[in-house]
């Protein structure tokens, strides 16, 4: 979008201001499809910390995530997890992952998630 989207930052904000992460949304950014649970940016860096830190390879990693922010104005991006970027009919990966999207990279969204199923 070239102008992000005023009610979705007011949906981010809120999420940011609630410390919640049982919002659920679908955006459409670079024409893939994301779905899954929004969370704040706290709790998503929190999250990504603690698995880099599990990791043996990717340790080193895990103290940038874990930096509070220092943000003034409105939210700038989306944090997802326990969230799948949706091809053909399968989500990728199966148990959700961690992403970060720009919202004024997002072009269209909608509330609530998308799931599968072969029944």
């Amino acid at each position: 979008m070239s102008k992000p989207d005023e009610l979705l930052i007011d949906v981010a904000a809120l999420v940011e201001s609630g410390q919640s992460n049982q919002m659920s949304l679908t955006v459409v950014t670079g024409g893939a499809v994301i779905t899954g649970r929004l969370a704040p940016e706290t709790v998503w860096r929190l999250r990504v910390s603690e698995v880099l830190t599990d990791s043996d390879r990717l340790g080193e990693f895990s103290s940038i995530f874990d930096v509070p922010t220092k943000k003034d104005g409105p939210p700038t991006h989306l944090h997802f997890h326990v969230a799948r970027i949706l091809q053909g009919t399968v989500g990728i990966p199966e148990t959700g992952g961690m992403y970060r999207v720009a919202i004024e990279d997002v072009s269209a969204w909608t509330v609530g998630d998308f799931s599968y199923s072969d029944h």
